[in-house]
């Protein structure tokens, strides 16, 4: 018993992705140029954001989390 602990966070797990329903796409501005990383369902074409792409880093962060390293991403506009 913790009278006056701080509790523990717990640890938010990401959603995955269903290979069979979604792909791995990349979402670009035409008009910015700003990125973002996420899912298109294959049926509707509905696009679920993922993270916002600000350099390589986020990039790669992105592929090893979701395990998508060895896939080739489409960039969509």
């Amino acid at each position: 018993m913790m009278l006056f602990g701080r509790k523990k966070k717990e640890e938010v797990k990401k959603p995955r992705f269903d290979a069979e329903k979604e792909e791995p796409v990349l979402l670009s501005s035409i008009c910015t140029g700003e990125k973002t990383a996420g899912f298109r369902d294959r049926e509707t074409g509905h696009f679920r954001a993922v993270c916002l792409i600000r350099d390589e880093k986020d990039f790669q962060k992105f592929r090893k989390e979701y395990g998508v390293e060895d896939t080739e991403l489409r960039t969509i506009y």
